[in-house]
């Protein structure tokens, strides 16, 4: 797409003034913005930002949840020719300190007095941290700190350099070019420091508006923005692909109320991380089981029925007359009410983000009738490599390459990718660039994968984690640990799993429960804890998630190359893995390398046969306290299965 983000904007402000492009719940109700009211104040915060000294070529920083200020500082930056870099709001401190050095950041602009707080702390690492600018007051109104100041005044200074200066925005919009660096996303650094991933408004923009030609998107799209913006695929869809379309995006009033939010906006474009579609079917299944006994045999039985027909009535495909007539009784009872709890009515498409859905976890959406597909790509191809089309919907692909794309597997296997959508670079680090752009223009995924008959791409993991098993019955099969970990999450009381089996003769995880799920479950049996490590240290907690592994067991033994993937013996984690202890990305994947390290201790115990281990852990509050969690735990062998040859 030949154009910038800035002109985009300014585009749906002369041709749909009055139409709504934002809204944000405030105090309960939602407030509108329209495209013509967010030209005004771009052009506002972007001449403050002139006079306040940001030029072309400036990184700026933006830290917050979804707010309509933050979403236009970032097009004001950019209309200036200067760049934002969204870092994750729940990060601490200390992780914004290598981003900024390495960017050499002279502005941020953050939501509140929290990340206010951040950005002060981090100045002694980074005294080039000239300028904040926040965009709520609350709590700071006795703070002192040089160079810190409210969007408020912002905007009135940007007024009157704007009345000083008439023609500065418009020169400045003129200037920027689809070439030009739009954006700096820093990755979620699972392996040491993140890297700056430089995207142009031409590579972002290309890539949304095919995405947007392939599930026919337009103006009039509700999308829900509750994701971290620092993450791409939040910023595709809610940013880019909002630009490109023109249709609403509406910002939560807080993530605790995202779900009722959710319910109220009935998103037609909807994107979630997996872990957000697990804890909504783990919601629907402790209602149940609180639910009576004739509400609870009625949703059985209509989710048997929805099982065996909902897939297929998604694919289009025909459906005997009697499975149709069950299935729209089903609908009227059970599937479309529970659409409405879920807040999915609405939904015309709805893929799972930063990584690829279970595939039951998969099958339970289009069984209801959500047209939940699959889809591939990151942070460095813009994300939109590969989507699902309607009616080719698999849950064992993640689609097919779209326009503009090209794929092709080498000899190791590796997944290789080239289009327009393509990163720049990595930022100030030209050695890592060599290593995954090609001189003819081929990106290295590090991910092993294949394209089907049907010309569909599989991905079996990342090509790094791919092993295989080193001994025993199954020596050199294959293992794929994250295809065992989204096995084990799809189970309700299963919130991570971390498998390990790389060169050893058997497959052994780490498993969190479900606090919530797991909590319901001892509640309705009388069993009595005291918060998560009471909880996972309970006989019948490990009798149940053992249950949960026999069953993932069973699944695996009936595909002959996945066989050897069977886990043999796991224990429960005496705490839940947590991102600001290192364990999870700000976007929850794990890092399971680091894991590995950090509990060789547990991982040696499943390793060397002993049947209990001790451990102590150091773990960061949330209030930035640290303490230390020490338990016995517990190990439990789980019964495998012969390999079902039959299935091959």
């Amino acid at each position: 797409m030949q154009t910038t983000f800035p002109r985009l904007l300014l585009d749906h402000a002369a041709k749909r003034p009055d139409a709504p492009a934002l809204r944000e719940k405030e105090y309960g109700i939602w407030q509108t913005i329209t495209w013509s009211e967010l030209a005004l104040l771009v052009r506002r915060l972007a001449c403050g930002m002139a006079h306040a000294g940001v030029k072309r070529g400036d990184h700026l920083v933006v830290v917050g949840e979804n707010r309509p200020r933050l979403y236009a500082a970032m097009l004001a930056a950019q209309s200036l020719g200067a760049v934002p870099v969204p870092l994750y709001q729940d990060a601490v401190a200390a992780e914004y300190v290598f981003p900024i050095q390495n960017a050499e950041v002279g502005y941020a602009v953050v939501e509140d007095q929290e990340q206010v707080d951040k950005m002060i702390e981090v100045r002694a690492s980074c005294p080039m941290l000239g300028r904040i600018w926040y965009d709520d007051p609350r709590g700071l109104r006795n703070y002192s700190e040089a160079g810190l100041d409210s969007l408020d005044a912002l905007v009135a200074a940007g007024q009157a350099h704007d009345a000083a200066n008439a023609a500065l925005f418009d020169d400045e919009v003129a200037q920027c070019q689809p070439q030009d660096v739009a954006a700096l996303f820093f990755t979620s650094g699972t392996t040491g420091n993140p890297k700056g991933v430089v995207h142009t408004h031409f590579s972002l923009l290309d890539r949304a508006a095919a995405g947007a030609r392939f599930d026919k998107l337009s103006e009039r799209e509700e999308v829900l923005a509750y994701l971290p913006p620092a993450w791409i695929g939040q910023n595709i869809f809610s940013y880019a692909q909002w630009l490109a379309c023109g249709y609403v995006v509406n910002c939560p009033e807080s993530a605790a109320t995202a779900s009722i939010d959710l319910r109220e906006v009935g998103p037609t474009y909807y994107f979630a991380p997996p872990r957000v579609f697990e804890a909504l079917l783990t919601s629907v299944t402790i209602r149940m089981e609180d639910a009576g006994w004739f509400k609870r045999w009625l949703f059985k039985r209509c989710m048997a029925v929805a099982e065996r027909v909902g897939p297929t009535l998604m694919d289009g495909k025909p459906v005997a007359f009697g499975d149709r007539l069950a299935y729209r009784l089903g609908d009227f009872f059970i599937y479309g009410p529970l659409r409405n709890t879920l807040g999915f009515s609405r939904v015309r498409v709805a893929y799972p983000s930063v990584e690829a859905i279970g595939p039951d976890l998969f099958k339970f959406y289009r069984s209801i009738g959500v047209n939940l597909k699959q889809l591939y790509g990151s942070t460095e191809t813009a994300v939109f490599v590969c989507l699902q089309p309607d009616h080719e919907v698999k849950a064992d692909t993640v689609g097919v390459p779209i326009e503009g794309v090209e794929i092709k597997v080498d000899d190791s296997g590796e997944l290789l990718v080239r289009s327009q959508g393509l990163l720049k670079g990595y930022y100030k680090n030209d050695a890592a660039t060599r290593e995954v752009l090609t001189a003819d223009g081929w990106y290295h995924t590090g991910d092993a994968g294949f394209l089907d008959a049907t010309g569909h791409l599989k991905i079996i993991d990342r090509a790094k984690d791919v092993g295989r098993l080193g001994a025993g019955p199954y020596a050199g099969a294959m293992f794929a640990p994250k295809y065992v970990e989204n096995k084990l999450k799809f189970f309700p009381y299963i919130k991570e799993a971390v498998a390990f089996g790389d060169k050893r003769d058997k497959v052994c995880a780490f498993i969190n429960i479900d606090f919530e799920a797991v909590g319901n479950w001892a509640e309705r049996r009388n069993l009595p804890f005291a918060g998560y490590a009471d909880l996972a240290g309970k006989p019948e907690v490990r009798d149940l998630v053992a249950d949960c592994v026999k069953k993932v067991n069973a699944d695996l033994a009936a595909d002959e190359r996945l066989a050897g993937c069977q886990v043999s013996r796991f224990l429960i984690l005496h705490k839940e893995l947590d991102a600001d202890d290192g364990e999870l990305t700000r976007t929850r994947k794990v890092r399971r390398g680091y894991i590995g390290e950090k509990y060789q201790l547990l991982v040696d115990a499943l390793y060397e046969g002993k049947k209990e281990q001790f451990i102590e852990t150091a773990v960061r509050f949330e209030d930035g306290r640290t303490g230390k969690v020490a338990a016995t735990l517990q190990i439990i062998d789980v019964q495998t299965y012969p390999t079902m040859k039959s299935a091959a």
